[in-house]
């Protein structure tokens, strides 16, 4: 052949190899998925026909501009990619009910990640590991560990539903929107050795749960019917929203012995171990209300210094003793606690702020005190309602 012949059957050739490398790419098969081999990066996406039975291989592509994606493939039992290193959006996998291999050996960097449905994954082969992953959402597997899943940072982290995932270790330093863990093993062990900042958290159903950098919380935190019977969080100095403990049937002891301030609300409800509350020795603020009910016999908080909403004390046991320590809190216009005041021991149903806690559970030595003269005060009010937060303050 000619040269001038040759040339323009070349840029050809190059023209159509460069578009094969481009776009939205669905594999029917194991051939589809070979033609890919040739594409170091592959601009667009690529998405798993829902008919596929092969073995699905990406070999040889090391980067991913768009998704790779799997929806409703029922009968795909191995996907895998030798070489591909990042995806920029989303790895996707959605009801691929006999996927049983996922083999990504140099996958780091993912934007997200959002698996649900995969009920005979039972591991994941990636050697390198992830690292780099902005959203993470891994629900309804029979993976048992995260091994291959090593994050320093993430802003969403959703694992939920996993009953076979027993160990949940990361070395995450950085939780930039929230991190929930819910419904999975029973014996799931929660291990975040290197977490010093994260917004909002959520704890259910987990064994134990060990945060021991954690030292800013700017949201919420809430633990909620797990089985541990310690939670310590020496590092924790501010809480920007709420804390919350709940249902945490084996629980004995709550330590944040360095919390300063939460500006949100304190709760502890129905924690049926917990006898004593004397967790947080320097809690001086609270933007919200405290609620703390169950079967509790002492409360200590010794630097309170400013309740801004209401405060709740209700427990089956005598508390006498707790509530002459708070009650000269809730008194007169500068008073600590500025929202209603409750306090009663010896109740058959104690309840959160607002219940009225049902009968007493026996006579005699319970405690019972209700601040009616707080309820009613208007911090700061001035005129007609000046002088009647000053009259029920009188009563």
């Amino acid at each position: 052949m000619a040269l001038r012949y040759l040339v323009p059957a070349l840029a050809v050739a190059v023209g159509q190899a460069a578009a094969q490398c481009s776009g939205t790419t669905t594999i029917q098969n194991a051939g589809d998925a070979s033609a890919l081999s040739t594409c170091s990066t592959y601009s667009g996406d690529i998405a798993i026909a829902t008919d596929t039975t092969d073995d699905i291989a990406i070999d040889g592509v090391r980067r991913i501009t768009g998704s790779l994606t799997a929806k409703n493939v029922p009968e795909m039992v191995s996907l895998s990619g030798d070489s591909l290193s990042q995806i920029d959006d989303s790895f996707v996998l959605d009801n691929v009910e006999i996927l049983s291999t996922l083999n990504f050996p140099s996958l780091s960097a993912v934007e997200t990640v959002d698996w649900i449905g995969l009920p005979n994954l039972q591991e994941l082969s990636f050697t390198t590991g992830l690292s780099k992953v902005s959203s993470l959402s891994i629900q309804n597997t029979q993976l048992s560990t995260f091994d291959g899943i090593n994050l320093e940072e993430v802003d969403v982290m959703n694992v939920a539903n996993n009953y076979y995932l027993n160990d949940i270790t990361m070395p995450l330093s950085y939780v930039g929107e929230a991190l929930s863990l819910e419904a999975n093993g029973r014996d799931v062990n929660a291990n975040f050795p290197n977490l010093q900042w994260a917004f909002n958290m959520t704890f259910r159903n987990c064994s134990s749960v060990s945060i021991p950098s954690l030292s800013s919380l700017n949201g919420s935190m809430g633990f909620y019917s797990n089985y541990f019977d310690s939670l310590s969080a020496p590092n924790l100095t501010v809480s920007g929203g709420g804390i919350a403990f709940v249902s945490n049937e084996r629980l004995t002891n709550i330590s944040m012995p360095s919390l300063r301030q939460v500006g949100g609300g304190l709760q502890i409800a129905n924690n049926t171990q917990l006898d004593v509350i004397d967790g947080f020795p320097r809690l001086a603020r609270i933007g919200g209300a405290i609620d703390f009910n169950g079967d509790f016999e002492d409360v200590q908080l010794p630097q309170l210094d400013d309740v801004r909403g209401a405060f709740n004390l209700q427990s089956e046991q005598n508390i006498d003793n707790a509530c002459s320590d708070f009650r000269p809190l809730a008194t007169g216009r500068g008073s600590v606690i500025k929202g209603p005041f409750t306090c009663e021991g010896r109740l058959r149903n104690p309840g959160g702020v607002g219940s009225s806690g049902g009968t007493r559970s026996g006579s005699g030595g319970s405690s019972a005190s209700s601040g009616a003269a707080n309820a009613v005060y208007i911090s700061g009010a001035t005129g007609v309602m000046g002088v009647v937060a000053a009259i029920f303050g009188m009563l």
